[in-house]
């Protein structure tokens, strides 16, 4: 890529060292080993200013508390696998619960209590398994939904699927006739949202802008031979430009609705490196590994128009109904987000979690972000993550 200002070449060679002097930290590799105390230690250490004052402004924490809560983070994702497994058939879903620091696992029969216990997870009895409400969300995803319903998924909490209806059509007959036969479908209980979703995508109007026609998106992730990002940014065989104009490559692969995620291989002198980043509000941040951030955990978003942002996973799993048409397995986010933010990154600590869909609101008032998980682009085109 022909760099063409001497800022962006600083840049790059600055975030090269840093790559380099990162290499002997732990690897994505090593995500279900016990956390110790003195990594801990280390993980808090690593915490930038810019990460720990976004965090501040976004989830109203202090300093401190923003570093434990990022330890505390780090511990229940790591012991998620474990404590999955213990559960056994019982399974009924987890989340990390901020007022405690740690993750809950729901499980339907006591007797796999204490094996859970023993993980170091905190237990929660509920009434239905993950796979018996995953089987009535995925009733619900065979039915036509209106412009009124917004989105479906499980919440393991509360044990049942949260239909989302927009507030202002709640009375609409084909709303209500949508929530009569989701509730057929399996136990559902019914939230209101102030707008429907949208993507973010936008006209020429900047984690990196890059171009589709007269488009702009956001990058998402290096992968080795290019990057990740929204399919609903460009059609497979499309031209990609960068934000200096020069051409980067064109879609390999892309899909949506039903999904949104695609791929972009990258040419012409241009190169990946596993780097998110903060536009000054952050130092950019390293990519370790893809392990998935539970529900609970604080998450953050770069984008090239409204920058970055933080918030926390409110939902996995999701379906979102779009004007295009429904979107499956999505996570939601209380991350805001705006036009040309599409297919940017959203990271966990220096995990990757996905690229981002859309949602409703903005950084001025707030509002909820989804983004497609980046585990399943990843196994959908046989890619691989270029991490540090």
């Amino acid at each position: 890529m022909r760099r063409t200002t001497a800022l962006r070449t600083a840049l790059s060679a600055v975030l090269l060292v840093g790559a380099w002097a990162g290499a002997g930290f732990p690897s994505a590799q090593a995500a279900d080993a016990p956390v110790t105390g003195a990594r801990t230690a280390s993980d808090t250490r690593q915490a930038s200013a810019g990460l720990l004052a976004a965090m501040q402004k976004d989830l109203g924490l202090t300093e401190g508390q923003a570093r434990a809560r990022l330890s505390a983070e780090k511990s229940a994702t790591a012991i998620q696998p474990a404590a999955r497994r213990a559960a056994g058939a019982s399974y009924g879903g987890s989340w990390f619960d901020p007022s405690t620091g740690g993750l809950t696992v729901a499980v339907t029969s006591e007797k796999q209590a204490a094996a859970v216990r023993a993980t170091g997870a905190a237990v929660r009895l509920v009434a239905h398994t993950a796979r018996s409400l995953d089987a009535a969300k995925a009733r619900i995803d065979r039915l036509r939904a209106p412009a009124g319903v917004s989105s479906w998924h499980v919440d393991p909490e509360a044990s049942k699927v949260v239909v989302n209806v927009v507030s202002s059509a709640r009375s609409d007959n084909d709303v209500q006739q949508f929530v009569e036969r989701a509730r057929d479908a399996g136990p559902v209980t019914v939230e209101h949202s102030a707008e429907a979703p949208q993507t973010f995508s936008a006209g020429t109007v900047g984690g990196d802008p890059y171009y589709t026609g007269n488009v702009r998106c956001s990058i998402g992730f290096s992968v080795y031979g290019g990057f990740v990002t929204a399919g609903h940014c460009g059609q497979a065989g499309a031209s990609v430009s960068g934000w200096d104009g020069s051409g980067i490559g064109s879609f390999q692969g892309s899909s949506f609705p039903d999904n949104d995620y695609a791929w972009v291989s990258v040419g012409n002198g241009w190169w990946t490196v596993p780097v998110v980043l903060g536009w000054g509000t952050v130092s950019d941040q390293l990519v370790r590994g893809s392990a998935v951030a539970p529900v609970g955990a604080s998450i953050c978003r770069s984008g090239s128009t409204s920058h970055w942002h933080c918030g926390s996973v409110l939902a996995t799993n999701e379906t979102v109904n779009y004007s295009q048409g429904a979107v499956h397995q999505m996570t939601k986010t209380s991350v805001c987000a705006e036009p040309g933010d599409s297919g940017g990154s959203f990271i966990s600590g220096d995990q990757a979690q996905g690229v981002t869909s859309g949602g409703w609101g903005n950084c001025s008032s707030g509002g909820e972000t989804w983004h497609q998980p980046i585990n399943e682009i990843l196994n959908r085109y046989g890619l691989t993550l270029h991490t540090a």
